[in-house]
């Protein structure tokens, strides 16, 4: 059998286009920081998370173009999804309105025509992918670059079959003239942009990456050129990004495994903790229904040497991604309170949104004592200030059911930013909020003792702690009775006492 070479490819896919816009009036390839195509990652919830975190440009995982030129084009409403279905139900593809005009569909492909057909079915444009280890055998990635005649005849086919820009991605060639040589033809070809890994097909990521090569690319070519390879070596933080830019002498960098294992490398800002990004990667996982164990295999990713950690035990015992969240969720909880307590440059002063007051405040049970809350600090005090009863309302979030109250007290409104497990600890952390802006006691261990402490240790002694609301004030019910007893006698009945004294027969029990 004739060994088939594949040629990696992808695409960029604006959702609902049709094909009109101009190649050069759709994405730009100058001062970039993109996702890299990376096989298994580069799925829905990743690429969204990159997207916040600050990438302009997110490639999808590999997808072979006869697989997909199988696929129909579904509209999902339910998750206002565009997905790709193959013939057995398996959604090969998904994206949202969220990554339009920044999504590039990877495709392996052998076949100029097969090629173009599915550019054409999914709408996008198309780039040469890197290699990976299980596709060599088959001619794909790396493989192919013995056979530039190929990569050309699909490149044009391609360039000339979309009106999409097609870009392509190579790693270097064993010599520099063989490199420069190469890029050169794909140039004439018409793409775009050119990506670089800076490794040749045999070296692994321990090997260096060689910004020479990408940098002899660069001067070689009009086109921009995207840097790939420098992950594990020379970023490290946001702040290497640039730094391997100017190295490689690149117009753009591509990021694969430095985003993989922390997606928010590409924040300008800092990076946030692993536990946040991982947090927010499974409420994206929840909220698009992705595959269950894709998304157990990109937290495992993220949690690198934590994978045998409690944590990670309780991720492998998962089945679905709701009982992903409901598993990890205490593990943030906890990290996200550590970090709070321990970063002092955190802003905790309430900040105004919109008539709303906000505030980054969580409710932990443990910092009360036995029968003591928040919400009965902040109701004693809206007793004594003569207000009306505090009101709240809670709501709850679709992607992971956690819930958010604001909490209304007199003619001001409280609420906090972070979202509690229960409704009853998001009711808790509003008067939370409430109180601290007020500058009330909330009820906290060690914390000054209030008239409303004093009160509840004096009912905890005479056995009348946490009475029902009917029961606060009994004049009503004492009044009641009173009149009731003298309807009875009136109507020659016995009252209550003399009832309970009495048998069935109206005889008098000793």
């Amino acid at each position: 059998m004739e060994q088939r070479r594949l040629f990696h490819a992808a695409i960029f896919f604006p959702p609902g286009s049709q094909n009109t816009m101009s190649k050069a009036g759709l994405l730009c390839f100058r001062n970039k920081l993109a996702l890299a195509p990376m096989v298994r990652v580069g799925t829905l919830p990743m690429r969204l998370l990159a997207l916040d975190y600050g990438a302009d440009i997110v490639y999808c995982e590999e997808l072979i173009d006869l697989k997909m030129v199988q696929c129909q084009r579904v509209e999902n409403e339910v998750l206002e999804t565009v997905d790709f279905v193959a013939p057995d139900d398996r959604v090969m593809f998904r994206t949202c309105s969220k990554e339009k005009d920044k999504v590039v569909f990877q495709m392996g492909t052998a076949d100029p025509q097969r090629a173009l057909a599915v550019a054409q079915l999914v709408s996008v444009f198309l780039s040469l992918l890197m290699p990976h280890v299980f596709n060599k055998q088959g001619g794909m990635g790396a493989a192919l670059l013995a056979d530039p005649d190929k990569i050309e005849s699909i490149l044009s086919t391609l360039v000339k079959g979309v009106s999409k820009p097609v870009t392509c991605k190579i790693r270097i060639l064993p010599t520099l003239e063989e490199t420069v040589s190469l890029v050169k033809r794909i140039e004439k070809t018409g793409v775009s942009a050119i990506a670089v890994h800076g490794r040749m097909k045999i070296e692994r990521p321990q090997h260096p990456v060689h910004c020479d090569y990408i940098q002899a690319v660069a001067e070689a070519v009009s086109i921009p050129v995207i840097a790939n390879g420098g992950s594990l070596e020379l970023v490290k933080s946001h702040e290497d990004i640039e730094k391997f830019r100017e190295a490689a002498g690149a117009s753009s960098v591509m990021l694969a495994r430095a985003a993989m294992w922390n997606p928010s490398i590409f924040c300008s800002k800092g990076a946030v903790s692993v536990d946040q990004a991982m947090e927010a990667y499974i409420k994206y996982a929840v909220r698009y229904d992705n595959h269950a164990f894709n998304t157990k295999y990109c937290l495992c990713q993220m949690l690198r040497d934590r994978v045998e950690s409690a944590m990670g035990k309780q991720l492998h015992a998962a089945q679905t991604n709701q009982d992903i969240w409901y598993r990890t969720f205490f593990f943030f909880f906890k990290a996200e309170k550590e970090r709070l307590q321990s970063n002092p440059n955190i802003d905790t002063s309430p900040v105004l949104d919109g008539d709303v007051v906000t505030m980054p405040v969580r409710f932990e049970r443990r910092e009360y004592p036995p029968q003591i809350t928040p919400k009965m600090y902040l109701l004693e005090w809206s007793r004594r200030e003569k207000l009306e009863q505090p009101a709240y309302e809670t709501v709850q979030r679709a992607q992971d059911r956690a819930f958010q109250s604001t909490v209304a007290v007199g003619e001001k409104k409280y609420r906090s930013t972070l979202w509690e497990k229960s409704k009853k600890f998001a009711e808790q952390a509003a008067a939370i909020v409430s109180l601290r802006t007020l500058g009330v006691p909330e009820g906290r261990i060690g914390e000054e003792n209030s008239g409303l402490v004093n009160k509840r240790k004096r009912e905890e002694k005479n056995g009348e702690l946490e009475k029902p609301d009917d029961q606060l004030n009994p004049e009503p019910d004492r009044r009641k009775r009173h009149i009731t007893e003298s309807l009875q006698k009136a109507e020659g009945r016995p009252d209550g006492d003399d009832a309970r004294r009495s048998n069935a027969n109206g005889q008098t029990l000793s």
